[in-house]
């Protein structure tokens, strides 16, 4: 069974099996990472953009990568869970309405979309406090300014491919 472990622009298990895909991935996350921040910088910030780029740019992408990480461990642990309630009474119940959708079509069980959007949200909030809390940090702008900046790259850059049917690829 496919593992469905995306990142914001490719799914993650690509990068494993095809080392080539890195090649794509890491400079259209660094755009779409750069592309926002430069967004939230001439909306909130209207000045000193390109200091404030060069000083955060590197930390924002790096914290993306992880928080996609952390979002894809949830939807990974769909897989342990399904380990440790084999020959239980739950069992196919937990493979027809969880484990088969979240690998290869969320959208066919209300449990697979809960489970997906949990982990969209939670790499979401990652972004969110990792660059609320470290790549702003050393900014001299007022903490309102920051969550703001903070919140657009949440929303903007969260993996919402994890909602995406891997059916769709096969």
């Amino acid at each position: 069974m496919k593992n469905r472990l995306y990142n914001l622009i490719f799914p993650i298990w690509m990068l494993i099996f095809i080392p080539m895909t890195w090649l794509i991935v890491l400079p259209a996350n660094f755009l779409i990472d750069s592309l926002i921040l430069l967004l939230s910088l001439f909306l909130f910030v209207k000045s000193n953009y390109w200091m404030i780029y060069k000083q955060t740019i590197l930390k924002i992408w790096g914290f993306g990568f992880l928080s996609d990480f952390i979002g894809a461990l949830i939807l990974f642990s769909i897989y342990l869970s399904d380990f440790f309630i084999q020959n239980s009474v739950i069992s196919n119940w937990w493979y027809d309405h969880v484990f088969y959708p979240v690998s290869y079509d969320p959208f066919s069980s209300i449990f697979s979309i809960i489970w997906c959007s949990i982990a969209v949200l939670v790499s979401g909030i990652c972004i969110y406090e990792f660059n609320y809390r470290v790549s702003f940090k050393q900014l001299s702008l007022e903490p309102k300014t920051k969550k703001k900046m903070a919140l657009l790259l949440a929303i903007c850059t969260a993996p919402y491919l994890f909602l995406v049917p891997t059916a769709l690829f096969f």
